[in-house]
């Protein structure tokens, strides 16, 4: 028996890294999951290895700053699973650079995908968990939405709004048993930082109480158990997996 069986699952930015890790630990639980990445390749290969475990799931390709993109992908969802029970908030992309030289169309995109995304999957999959009664919605924040990074004004940006959204919809959404809350990855092991010199990494992990880099399947752990009845009282809160970074 899984904490999440008979549930359906749709994960945005779902392919790989973080987003991979945690449609595989829904789907390790008993979920089934709708992956929804740019690259439908790589959803395809991720939906695939899915299937392999024994529950259902598909891919989609989407723009998530995009709400009629947004709206076609969740009625193609919803056609094929009947239902929308968890929807985790996972796109996001970087484009870093000090503020007096970063151009405006380095700020519209973060924001675009990393922020007007989640209102977006929100909005959509809000109508129909709301109809439902139930339902939960794990956004992923950053801790850099809650400290600030420099040459990352426009990520710090949209992560600390996704922390403002969660806390807005959550007070909204409780009394129809739908429940928002936000993850905040510190610095998490992943393609992007295994090209890191050693001497960046050092100088990262000084600022980490735990002295290590978290793993996607510590951030996946906490999704699947706010998406869980484990955490059936817990709405409007922000979880920090950071090794005590942002503390």
């Amino acid at each position: 028996m899984g904490l999440l069986d008979g549930k359906t699952a749709v994960v945005t930015g779902g392919a790989q890294g973080i987003g991979e890790a945690i449609a595989f630990a829904l789907a390790a639980q008993g979920a089934s999951v709708a992956v929804i990445d740019v690259n439908l390749e790589k959803a395809l290969e991720t939906a695939a290895k899915i299937k392999e475990m024994g529950v259902d799931s598909e891919a989609y390709k989407a723009d998530v700053s995009s709400l009629a993109d947004t709206e076609a992908v969740m009625d193609k969802i919803v056609d094929k699973f009947k239902k929308v029970d968890i929807l985790v908030n996972n796109a996001g992309i970087t484009r870093d650079n000090l503020l007096i030289r970063m151009t405006e169309q380095e700020w519209d995109l973060v924001i675009a995908i990393n922020l007007k995304g989640v209102f977006n999957y929100m909005k959509t999959a809000g109508k129909i968990m709301m109809k439902q009664r139930n339902g939960s919605i794990i956004n992923i924040s950053s801790v850099i939405g809650l400290m600030g990074n420099a040459a990352q004004v426009n990520y710090a940006a949209s992560k600390a709004g996704v922390i403002g959204m969660t806390k807005s919809i959550s007070k909204e959404l409780a009394s129809r048993n739908v429940r928002v809350n936000a993850v905040c990855p510190g610095y998490i092991k992943t393609a992007m930082t295994d090209k890191l010199s050693d001497e960046v990494k050092n100088a990262i992990l000084a600022h980490v109480p735990a002295k290590a880099m978290g793993t996607p399947e510590d951030v996946a752990n906490a999704v699947v158990f706010l998406a869980s009845d484990m955490s059936a009282y817990i709405t409007g809160e922000t979880i920090r997996v950071d090794g005590g970074m942002a503390m």
